[in-house]
């Protein structure tokens, strides 16, 4: 029997079922090329917008009045919270509570001083009425061997001594009802209220949570704003911008619903031209890129596809050259 050669019959074998299996791998791994329509139908401009110089830009759906965030000026455990998003509040009106049961000692205490302090004040007052009426009946006494001037200058000295504690008890009462004044402050400070009329949009603070005051507190714990009109904040390029038509108002779509189109109507332009916050991630992208924001208002009658947060798309008029001499 012959025997084998591995240089001549075994690797080449081995050589072919390697060049088998790469080419299964490069047709089963090999990326699916095949055509399919797009899920989201990308933004474009209609109607007399499409035949016209425009520019485009990107933004969100903010609240008129931009969103509020609330914090709260005393640390401590939240006693309630009584509002849910979605609520519509009033100014003033309150959202969350923390516990006040130490203010309230503190009050309770501070109401103790105020009535030792009165008690104190008609205690010197009736003992400086005492002593002036001594010192006024020594002194109305015409015989001079009758009194002694120790005893007027002790009767002076008690008068002294008398009007001293009645204005001492009169600053302790001061010092209370200034301090009572300034619980009954922080108390009402526990009671975090709605700074202006709007829409709750989130509530990130639940009953038996620590709540921190200041800056680094953990907050904000409610956010809201007033989402009647709603806004939309867009963001164009700062080499697009010297060609908008300010004024003009833009057509406005949410993203991925090209076919949800509405009329927004200008409102401002931000003063300020800020760096980039939202990437589209084209092959364009430059990260150095900075925009002007232009706020527009929304129709009262817009879809509810617009909601606060929600990324729009934007088309807006672009300003016509003017002919030159003019």
């Amino acid at each position: 029997m012959a025997k084998l050669s591995f240089s001549r019959q075994i690797l080449p074998i081995i050589a072919l079922v390697g060049i088998a299996f790469a080419i299964y791998l490069i047709v089963v791994q090999a990326p699916d090329r095949s055509m399919a329509e797009a899920e989201e139908t990308p933004a474009m401009a209609t109607g007399d917008l499409a035949r016209e110089a425009r520019v485009a830009g990107s933004g969100v759906v903010e609240p008129s009045s931009e969103i509020i965030e609330v914090g709260t000026a005393l640390s401590g455990l939240v006693e309630a919270v009584l509002v849910g998003p979605g609520d519509r509040v009033s100014q003033g009106q309150p959202l969350f509570r923390v516990d006040t049961r130490s203010l309230e000692a503190r009050i309770r205490e501070t109401q103790a001083n105020i009535a030792r302090a009165r008690a104190a004040i008609a205690e010197a007052r009736t003992a400086e009425a005492t002593a002036a009426r001594q010192l006024s009946l020594y002194r109305g006494v015409d015989d001079p061997l009758a009194v002694s001037r120790a005893e007027i200058i002790n009767a002076e000295g008690n008068a002294s001594a008398a009007r001293a504690r009645r204005q001492l008890a009169e600053a302790e009462l001061a010092a209370a009802r200034a301090s009572l004044s300034a619980a009954r402050t922080e108390r009402d400070r526990a009671t975090v209220r709605a700074p202006i009329a709007g829409e709750i949009l989130r509530v990130d603070v639940r009953p038996g949570e620590l709540v921190n005051a200041g800056p680094g507190g953990g907050g904000p714990y409610v956010r809201m704003g007033e989402t009647n009109p709603l806004h939309v904040r867009i963001d164009v390029d700062e080499d697009e911008a010297v060609r908008v038509e300010l004024g003009a108002p833009a057509t406005v779509s949410p993203r991925g619903g090209a076919e949800q189109r509405v009329a927004a109507t200008f409102v401002r332009a931000e003063p300020l031209v800020v760096p980039k916050q939202s990437l589209t991630n084209s092959a364009q992208e430059r990260v150095d890129v900075r925009v002007l924001q232009l706020i527009y208002a929304l129709p009262a009658d817009a879809p509810d596809a617009f909601r606060v947060g929600q990324q729009v798309d934007a088309f807006i008029p672009a300003a016509k050259a003017k002919a030159e001499g003019e």
